[in-house]
């Protein structure tokens, strides 16, 4: 297996290199000058998020699918993949990683509107779209409309679940002393218990499950900020500086450069957020809400809350601690965020391993939701309980196995479902112009969509 690892792994490492940074990245800034810079409205997407639509065609609540997309949006990138990108690229990373999230909005805000432009409604009465409905039904591209979806559904097993049983599986071993085993089927039935109900029961539980973890997980990065408020702005100034002058950070980061501190922080904003991958307007589609652009405005707050926010917290909870405790050892992302929550008296190190788990289990959620989709989207059908058991198998498998070689097919996959998914939205683009004018800058966000 040691060559197809291999061959996966320099593969992995071309799709997600500069061509597809410089991609994302780009489309990110036109979207954001093409739409109007649609995130001025971005405290009127976070009012509508907690805002019912009465009457709204849909399945779930605006809500139910902001929580599901961060459920499975937000997950260990945001925690350990930022520590890495400090790592690789020192604290500048911290700066190109929050400014990905501020132009990925626009992005996420795209995706979320073309996937309620194009959904359509199933024979059993439920609500379908997504970057495959998009390239159908808006750009007469159903072969690349089924690429899109083969590609999702393998990343469903990889991202979203054999490498995320897998994290829960050794962390619990390692943490508690709890067989691999025992873990993944916890896991396994844990899981049965939500997404056998299909996507009104997974939005049910994000919905109490997502801000509640998120919450904590924030709490906790407070707390550290707080005792190390006399190195707060210090690590403020030094992020900034650093973005542009990594020198500037000194010690083992002087032989950082600005490419490796844009190259790291990009890369690990566009993998956290996943704007642009295509998969949170899967569940965008499903939304009660009576047009596109207001479930569109709903989308965008996710990049900000999974971005702007935690991924900031967490870079300025590493920095901060890496000025306030020199002996910090950096060079492994993962233990610089151990070291950083250990300073926590007592609770520190338990609230990081539950971030943890439960980063890793929610994006299990959400991601069975988008394999399903995409899987539906192949047969034609409008459910699939084959799906969800062999995904609750999978699971088990994961927990108990080396997966080197899922993590880079799932890297794979994740790159090759951007590609189309790009393709829809910037050709698409002019459609989502005119229906952000129309709604948005033409202050008729409370008129209904004539479908």
């Amino acid at each position: 297996m040691e060559p197809i690892n291999d061959l996966f792994s320099l593969l992995s490492s071309w799709l997600w290199g500069w061509p597809m940074v410089i991609l994302l990245l780009g489309t990110h800034i036109f979207l954001t000058f093409r739409l109007g810079v649609p995130q001025r409205k971005l405290f009127t997407g976070i009012r509508l998020s907690v805002k019912k639509d009465p009457g709204a065609k849909g399945d779930v609540s605006q809500f139910g699918a902001l929580a599901t997309a961060l459920a499975a949006t937000i997950g260990t990138g945001n925690i350990v993949g930022v520590a890495t990108a400090v790592a690789l690229g020192g604290p500048g990373a911290v700066l190109w990683c929050w400014l990905t999230g501020i132009f990925g909005m626009a992005t996420k805000y795209a995706e979320g509107l073309l996937a309620v432009k194009y959904r359509v409604k199933g024979s059993n009465g439920h609500t379908y779209g997504g970057p495959m409905y998009a390239l159908e039904r808006g750009l007469n591209m159903k072969w690349l409309a089924i690429l899109f979806a083969v590609f999702t559904a393998l990343a469903s097993f990889g991202i979203g679940c054999t490498v995320q049983a897998n994290s829960i599986a050794l962390l619990a071993s390692e943490t508690f002393g709890i067989p691999t085993w025992a873990v993944g089927l916890f896991v396994c039935l844990l899981t049965a218990a939500v997404i056998l109900g299909g996507v009104k029961a997974i939005a049910r539980v994000c919905t109490i499950f997502v801000p509640f973890m998120a919450a904590l997980y924030v709490l906790g990065c407070i707390v550290i900020l707080i005792m190390n408020s006399g190195y707060v702005w210090p690590a403020v100034e030094l992020i900034v500086q650093s973005a542009f002058n990594p020198s500037a950070a000194g010690g083992g980061f002087v032989g950082a450069t600005v490419m490796m501190a844009a190259r790291y922080g990009i890369a690990r904003g566009l993998f956290s957020n996943e704007s642009g991958m295509g998969s949170a307007p899967i569940v965008a589609a499903a939304a009660q809400t009576r047009n596109p652009v207001r479930q569109a405005l709903v989308s965008s707050t996710g990049t900000f809350w999974d971005t702007v926010v935690i991924c900031a917290l967490t870079g300025l909870v590493l920095v901060s601690s890496i000025l306030a405790y020199p002996d910090i050892s950096y060079a492994d992302g993962a233990a610089l965020t151990k070291v950083a929550f250990s300073k926590i008296p007592y609770v520190g190190a338990p609230l990081l391993t539950f971030g943890i788990l439960t980063f890793a289990f929610s994006t299990i959620l959400g991601w069975s939701y988008y394999g399903e989709c995409a899987v539906n989207y192949i047969e034609a059908k409008r459910s699939n309980r084959f799906y969800r058991i062999l995904y609750i198998v999978a699971l088990f498998f994961g927990s108990i196995i080396s997966l080197d070689i899922i993590w880079n097919i799932a890297d794979c996959m994740n790159a090759l479902m951007t590609i189309p998914n790009l393709v829809a939205l910037l050709l698409l683009s002019g459609v989502a112009a005119r229906e952000t004018k129309k709604y948005l800058w033409n202050n008729r966000l409370d008129e209904e969509m004539k479908e």
